[in-house]
């Protein structure tokens, strides 16, 4: 019989948490031959990044994985054999009593949020005994050997470079989302919280020597970005032009399709969890918007990030890198951060091809879960 696996996801930042759980989910099936349930409160969040998944359905199928409604009323459900509950969510009750009674016992992981921060490393794979009698062990995923890796398929690098390297690969896909930059333009793509940086870096990009082709899908940003052109109430389809730099909306795409963009463009912002280490795999310069947390406890972990990743580059191409980032998390002048990172541009472009081919040198995430199931039993 198959390893069955219950991965439960509570959508709390529209897209991060299920597009993390449900990148997990597939890769399990897909790649290691796992019976998956993903249980998801908000289905609603799910059908953008799985078009055709129906937001209605209690029950679905989609590539390979058990998609179910978490329902606010639980309905009784056999436990699996591993059972991960993701950013710290907080498990049915009844599911969890089922868990103490089971005859065979169940592994409980709880997926943390993923960091760079020193601690992580002494708490991944650490038990946390419940009251019940149950264990739940944390599990994080991370940019070390001492933590749990990142979400990469088998095939991810392999289909990038095969997009990178073929010009007309490239085309056909932009074309196919209805983009059609001028040869010389350099391609951004944009995926953002809201930012008041975003002013003072268009204006940079709009008075530049060369042009830019900007692509924003669907998003957070758009508001902003709106109130720069003088155009509110932008939508899908929507082009315009300012100086050196054509603004371009997006629909948003599916997961794959957003992979493709990323691997499309010479620079990529984007923002939360999952975005962000899409970006790191497309082996691009690249931009983070951390999720804003209360008395701006995010900082400690942009700078525990920025520490590991400036490592390889020389001092000025660190720091100028450090300076771009913290300009657009932080509210310093980001046109001037941005004029100082363009610089140094092909020492961070063949950076970020030698970060993501030193984190694809370590085992992926969903490969370690499964190792770890396997020493557990």
């Amino acid at each position: 019989m198959k390893v069955t696996w219950d991965i439960f996801c509570t959508v709390v930042d529209n897209y991060g948490d299920i597009g993390v759980t449900w990148r997990l989910a597939r890769q399990l099936v897909a790649e290691h031959g796992l019976a998956v349930r993903l249980w998801v409160d908000d289905l609603g969040a799910f059908v953008p990044l799985c078009p055709g998944a129906d937001a209605s359905a209690a029950q679905q199928w989609q590539q390979g994985v058990d998609v179910r409604a978490w329902p606010a009323e639980w309905q009784p459900a056999e436990p699996a054999d591993v059972v991960i509950g993701a950013f710290a969510c907080q498990l049915p009750p009844p599911y969890v009593e089922a868990m103490r009674v089971r005859t065979t016992p169940v592994l409980w992981l709880n997926l943390d949020y993923l960091s760079a921060e020193d601690w992580v490393e002494g708490c991944h794979g650490l038990p946390s005994p419940q009251s019940n009698g149950l264990r739940k062990v944390f599990f994080f995923p991370g940019f070390t050997d001492r933590t749990g890796g990142l979400l990469r398929e088998a095939s991810l690098l392999a289909r990038r470079e095969a997009l990178q390297q073929s010009a007309e690969a490239r085309e056909a896909f932009l074309q196919s989302l209805g983009i059609y930059p001028q040869a010389d333009a350099q391609l951004i793509s944009l995926f953002a919280y809201e930012n008041p940086q975003l002013g003072a870096w268009l204006d940079a990009l709009a008075t530049d020597t060369c042009a830019t082709h900007l692509l924003v899908p669907q998003g957070r940003i758009l508001g902003d970005l709106g109130t720069w052109l003088g155009e509110p109430g932008l939508k899908v389809g929507d082009l315009f032009q300012r100086g050196a730099l054509t603004v371009q909306v997006l629909p948003f795409v599916s997961q794959d399709d957003y992979d493709r963009l990323l691997w499309s463009c010479d620079f990529n912002a984007v923002r939360g969890e999952d975005s962000f280490v899409r970006a790191q795999w497309a082996g691009r310069p690249m931009l983070w918007h951390i999720y804003v947390q209360e008395e701006n406890a995010h900082w400690e972990k942009l700078e525990a990030f920025l520490n590991l990743y400036r490592q390889g580059l020389s001092d000025a191409a660190g720091a100028a890198l450090v300076a771009l980032w913290r300009a657009w998390n932080m509210g310093s002048d980001m046109g001037q951060a941005w004029q100082g990172a363009r610089k140094h541009w092909p020492e961070l472009q063949q950076h970020a091809r030698d970060w993501a081919a030193c984190q694809a040198a370590r085992p992926d995430l969903a490969k370690a879960l499964v190792q770890f199931y396997r020493n557990w039993i």
